[in-house]
């Protein structure tokens, strides 16, 4: 694969420019034109068409079938039963959020379908590619100018109208100009896209090695200090634990310390400094396993009414939207005081137990599988502390318990090198392809040679995902 840096290595600037009397498009190609959106487009309302497939305006992805929305994520359909009011977007049509237009939701649509009555749909005019326009309207520049036009009490009500629309002044190459722009930003866009996607599978499965060695050194599957599986094993009696070695024990949480629910007030009562807090979703979103230090502060009057914590308790978190979430644990590290918020079981040992060991223990797949067939509820999944005292968990020596937990520390701080490295390598290759669309639609630089060079057999436009 061709590294995405040779998209642009020839590229210049073009040979004359001209200001275009506008702040968010600067200096222009002199022989571009620079009019109102009014000029270029015309909104249309066409309705009555309810078997048409929904689409939708998103602010990641432009417009798309609400299918695939839905099949990606945990949402629901909002939408009415009745969609006579709906309106009808056609091949090529640009359409936005009017409440979203300024966080990006808009694009055009590479399908017909129906949008809500609350959505804008703009059809361009005969002057304009609307690829080139999908482009141009999706940079964080015009998303800008789309804000300074909108207005409304607060920023979560402000609105973009057909009006305000129309009258945002927009860049104009000529039409040829614009279907070579637009071509060449599919290629360049397509090639930066399966980099990305690349490194993300990598992360993907740098993630699955990381849960995949946690499980085998925790269960028993390897010998972390001679990298074979132990001489001898017995049965566990846990479906999900399968057999584990000889002198390794199978305890119930519930027998080897205690569990209590948290208490805690609302985010009302979080200050900038205090008593470090931490809250259930820290469980699965800011921390991982281990939580060392916490965004979270009370004041320390409002602290007593919280639950205090203890270097080495677990805690878990009792609720989530999903089963993957609930029973989220991690192990406190904290080594002055700290307390946690409600909606948190807390998990105090009394023997036998390595902290760093528990932590990882007690969040392995083979953990999760348990805690899953315990979860309740539909919008959100609970679990409580009488069913977390039923999970059953491999325990070996302490001393063993540390050299599992050494082991683990060390490989997992050289997995997460690889993933930060990949990380940091996606967000450039974001930004890299933010700048490069932006400069390129708005005349920064030129691509009509470097368009005219590419092969005839690309894809669609439309077609990346």
């Amino acid at each position: 694969m061709a590294k995405p840096a040779k998209i642009v290595s020839d590229l210049q600037p073009y040979s004359a420019y001209k200001p275009s009397g506008v702040e968010w498009l600067g200096d222009v190609p002199a022989h571009w034109k620079v009019e109102p959106n009014r000029a270029l487009f015309e909104e249309v309302n066409e309705r009555e068409r309810p078997d048409e497939p929904l689409l939708s305006v998103t602010i990641t992805q432009g417009v798309i079938r609400q299918t695939e929305l839905l099949a990606d994520s945990s949402k629901k359909d909002s939408s009415k039963l009745d969609k006579s009011s709906y309106k009808l977007v056609r091949l090529g049509d640009i359409a936005y959020n009017k409440m979203r237009a300024w966080q990006g939701a808009i694009g055009v649509s590479w399908d017909q379908g129906i949008v809500s009555p609350a959505y804008v749909v703009q059809r361009p005019r005969n002057r304009t590619n609307s690829q080139y326009m999908h482009y141009l309207f999706r940079t964080s520049a015009f998303a800008k100018e789309a804000e300074r036009w909108s207005y409304g009490i607060a920023s979560d009500m402000w609105s973009l109208r057909p009006e305000q629309f129309k009258g945002i002044y927009t860049c104009l190459p000529p039409v040829p100009e614009q279907t070579a722009i637009a071509r060449y930003l599919d290629h360049a866009d397509r090639r930066i896209r399966r980099c990305i996607q690349a490194k993300e599978n990598l992360v993907k499965l740098l993630e699955e090695q990381r849960q995949a060695l946690i499980n085998e050194a925790v269960t028993g599957r390897i010998d972390v200090r001679t990298g074979q599986p132990y001489p001898a094993y017995k049965p566990s009696g846990v479906e999900w634990l399968g057999d584990v070695p000889t002198h390794w024990d199978v305890q119930q949480l519930g027998r080897m310390g205690t569990l209590s629910k948290g208490n805690g007030g609302s985010k009302a009562d979080e200050a900038p400094a205090g008593v470090p807090c931490v809250r259930y979703g820290d469980l699965y979103t800011t921390h991982t396993r281990f939580i060392k230090s916490s965004r979270a502060f009370v004041s320390q009057a409002r602290a007593a009414d919280y639950t205090p914590l203890k270097h080495g308790d677990i805690l878990f978190a009792a609720s989530g939207e999903s089963i993957d979430e609930i029973g989220k644990s991690a192990v406190n590290l904290i080594l002055s005081g700290a307390c946690c918020g409600g909606d948190i079981i807390v998990f105090r040992p009394k023997y036998r137990t390595h902290a760093p060991f528990m932590g990882y223990v007690t969040d392995c797949w083979s953990s999760a599988m348990q805690k899953a067939t315990m979860g309740r509820g539909f919008t959100v999944v609970h679990i409580y502390a009488t069913q977390l005292k039923q999970l059953l968990l491999p325990v070996p020596a302490h001393s063993e318990q540390a050299a599992i937990a050494r082991y683990l520390d060390y490989a997992e701080r050289r997995i997460q090198r690889y993933v930060e490295s990949e990380q940091r390598q996606i967000h450039l290759l974001n930004e890299y392809r933010s700048r490069l669309i932006a400069d390129v639609v708005t005349g920064k630089l030129d691509v009509l040679q470097a368009a005219s060079g590419l092969p005839n057999d690309l894809e669609d436009p439309g077609a990346i995902t």
